[in-house]
């Protein structure tokens, strides 16, 4: 139990140590102690942190001014004194609001006070610092500017996120917590005070000024690879709001309303939309998660809709063209704006939401001082009208970066590392750029965060307790191992080519037992070269069909995988056991959308008769996921983009029947094993036989006829490999005629 002692209330005994708002005590008292609970009634009581002075006598504790107001303290009251102890997993504070005004009266000025730079300075000021609602505090600002601060709000971190889990609740209110260093620092201004508070707009409403943001510096943006898309958004949106309102009404131009930009996730869109908020002269942005706006409660959807428009309307009524303009970021705008009428058997939510959102970017009342930016990774599923000129009406494809884009985005990451010369002269951008295909910004950071981490990681000593060797810190670079590691073990592209299932495909490698393997190799080669090279067939497809067992899976995972495209991928029926019919076609498609993104892609379709679920009795099919095959063999791609299809199957009967032959452009057999020469040379391939025993069953095997699939002969020749010697080859002979019919 925490020890309690009685103690007497003094006053703080400098004005520096009350700008610390931490109670002063002696260095006899409370010693390793960094905050103390103070009861001062039966039920009042209040947490401080601790600082200690020499000037302080043992048994007393000082207070500055706002504290004794706040905790009703006079001087040289008797108070009951503990430790105090934060709970680690409910008490860590991961926002703090506070409500700012001046100290005192002589301290009023018209300057504006950047919130951004005085929560940063806060944080450093009162790092572990205890805070309880309603707490008074003085916040010295710059070391000149003296603030009075009241606490009005305290939201608990969440721990799992703070360990990197999953988020396990919606952030929860608490009374009194613990500051870290990552807490969030949020001040609004008091009822009634005249201190101004900014974020990123100034200017006086009334008076004209640039819509792009005079400190701005457009070399410096820090969104690489996306340069000719915000080029393209900048002509679209932008321009007209550059020219005076006068002459823009002259020419009878309208402003833009709304921007959409979507594509694959990680891809940089949120980053545009920060980028445009910090470009413009524009009032505070107002960021919206798509879900944040429906409510369960009928209509009060639609007014959270009206909410983010109120502001500008009520602007434009006094300011007319003058007024600033207003920014609304719809981040997941999908999730409220999906096609109306679709949402069967919901109370239609949705829909009027929908209705709401469109009345107010363009209805009657029409808005001139707003800018919608909507984010989606599904933009088929946003609502049409929504789409259309005067609403968003600029829709910008935030697609996977080209290689000189991904040389952007490494020097951009890179960049504090090369001017700190924490960065290997072997780390070479232009060669990382080429080894990551279809990497998206996001991943690209997560290689060099990774990258870094595996630097670090060797600066720790390996001993009984975790320790760093500051020496060797302070000469550590990132090397180009470090990004080789990365690259290997720890970060993979969302839509890159998967090497562990390609893998399990290729177990044992090609065994090129003659004529027919060189042949499929040779051919396939040709159409992998085609869909590089051709600007007249952007979409190749290819048919690999034979008996079952014959490796045509093996040899079409070699093609796809030695074609070196950004994007491989299988559509193979064993991921998809026990899907649906629609389940499987929403699979496939899938797939086939993920490949568009790539510039050059290769699709393998695995087993095709397994995936359209054929058996011979009846004979039956899923006739839905046939028509889906067809008609995604048969889509051109999008412009710019190239797809290379592999099919295989072994009843290219049962496909010619279904009209499905026709859709490849090219037909390879992929035949067995029939001479007893091409079975030697797989054993030999194998090395599974000694010496003698390969002459001897090349004697026994010379001229002789059989059928057998390489994949059936390699699991009869590890079978056989478990026979004791001298009995081998006549127990594979054994074998050979009962499965593959050796004459």
């Amino acid at each position: 139990m925490a020890r309690i002692q009685k103690m007497k209330a003094v006053r703080c005994p400098t004005d520096e140590l009350s700008f610390s708002n931490c109670a002063i005590v002696s260095s006899v008292d409370f010693e390793g102690t960094s905050h103390i609970e103070v009861k001062t009634a039966p039920s009042s009581r209040y947490v401080f942190s601790v600082a200690t002075h020499q000037s302080i006598q043992a048994g007393t504790v000082g207070f500055s001014l706002p504290q004794r107001k706040w905790a009703v303290l006079s001087i040289n009251q008797d108070i009951e004194v503990s430790p105090y102890a934060f709970d680690r997993n409910t008490q860590l504070i991961g926002s703090i609001k506070f409500e700012v005004d001046f100290l005192q009266k002589k301290n009023i000025t018209t300057e504006a006070f950047d919130t951004d730079k005085m929560a940063a300075e806060f944080s450093m000021m009162f790092p572990q610092h205890a805070f309880t609602v309603g707490q008074q505090l003085v916040f010295n600002y710059s070391g000149k500017k003296l603030l009075g601060l009241v606490c009005k709000e305290l939201e608990a971190a969440d721990v799992s996120m703070l360990k990197g889990e999953k988020s396990s609740q919606k952030p929860l209110k608490i009374n009194i917590g613990v500051s870290m260093a990552n807490t969030q620092v949020l001040f609004e201004k008091a009822e009634a005070s005249v201190i101004n508070l900014i974020g990123k707009s100034k200017g006086k409403a009334g008076a004209r000024q640039s819509i792009i943001n005079p400190d701005w510096d457009f070399k410096q943006m820090g969104i690489g690879g996306l340069d000719k898309e915000f080029s393209d958004i900048f002509r679209r949106a932008f321009a007209s709001r550059v020219f005076p309102s006068e002459f823009v009404e002259q020419i009878g131009a309208q402003h833009v309303k709304g921007i959409l930009l979507f594509g694959p996730p990680g891809t940089g869109k949120t980053l545009m939309a920060r980028t445009i908020g910090r470009m413009l002269n524009s009032r505070e942005p107002q960021i919206v998660n798509g879900p944040e706006i429906l409510n369960k409660f009928v209509g009060e959807s639609e007014a959270n809709i009206r909410k983010l428009f109120s502001a500008a309307e009520d602007e434009q009524k006094k300011c007319g063209v003058n007024s600033g303009l207003h920014i609304v970021i719809f981040d997941e705008i999908d999730a409220i704006c999906k096609q109306r009428g679709t949402m069967s058997g919901s109370t239609g939510v949705h829909d009027t939401v929908v209705n709401q959102l469109l009345a107010k970017i363009d209805g009657v009342e029409q808005l001139n001082n707003i800018l919608v930016i909507g984010m989606t990774n599904r933009r088929d599923l946003i609502d049409e009208a929504l789409l259309r000129p005067g609403r968003l009406e600029v829709q910008m494809e935030i697609g996977l970066p080209s290689e000189e884009g991904r040389v952007q985005i490494f020097d951009i990451f890179v960049s504090k590392m090369r001017e700190n010369k924490k960065l290997a002269p072997d780390v070479n951008i232009i060669e990382l750029a080429s080894l990551t295909k279809n990497f998206s910004g996001a991943e690209i950071a997560g290689l060099v965060r990774a990258a870094q981490s595996l630097a670090m990681n060797r600066m720790i000593k390996a001993s009984s307790k975790v320790e760093v060797d500051y020496e060797a810190a302070e000469k550590m670079q990132v090397q180009k191992a470090d990004f080789m590691v990365a690259l290997d073990t720890d970060i993979k592209p969302a839509f890159g080519v998967s090497d562990e299932s390609f893998s399990k495909y290729i177990l044992n490698g090609i065994i090129n037992f003659g004529e027919p393997v060189r042949r499929v190799l040779a051919d396939g080669e040709l159409v992998v070269q085609q869909t590089k090279v051709s600007e007249r067939t952007p979409l190749v497809s290819l048919l690999l069909e034979g008996p079952p067992s014959s490796g045509k899976t093996a040899l079409a995972a070699t093609l796809a995988m030695k074609s070196g495209f950004p994007f491989v991928k299988i559509c193979s029926p064993e991921d998809m056991v026990g899907f649906s019919e629609s389940a499987k076609c929403q699979a496939i498609k899938k797939i086939f959308e993920d490949a568009y993104k790539s510039h050059v892609s290769c699709v393998v379709v695995d087993d095709i008769e397994r995936l359209l679920d054929y058996v011979p009795l009846g004979p039956r099919f899923s006739n839905l996921v046939l028509q889906a095959l067809l008609v995604l063999l048969k889509k051109i791609p999008p412009k710019g983009k190239k797809l290379l299809i592999i099919g295989t199957t072994s009843q290219k009967e049962v496909l010619q029947q279904m009209e499905m032959v026709a859709t490849f452009n090219a037909h390879i057999h992929v035949s067995n094993l029939s001479t007893g020469e091409q079975l030697c040379a797989v054993v030999e391939d194998l090395d599974c036989f000694t010496s003698a025993e390969r002459t001897t069953l090349e004697n026994k095997l010379r001229g002789k006829r059989l059928c057998i699939g390489i994949k059936k002969l390699l699991v009869l020749l590890e079978l056989v490999r478990q026979t004791d010697k001298g009995f081998r080859v006549p127990k594979l002979l054994c074998l050979l005629e009962e499965e593959a019919g050796l004459e």
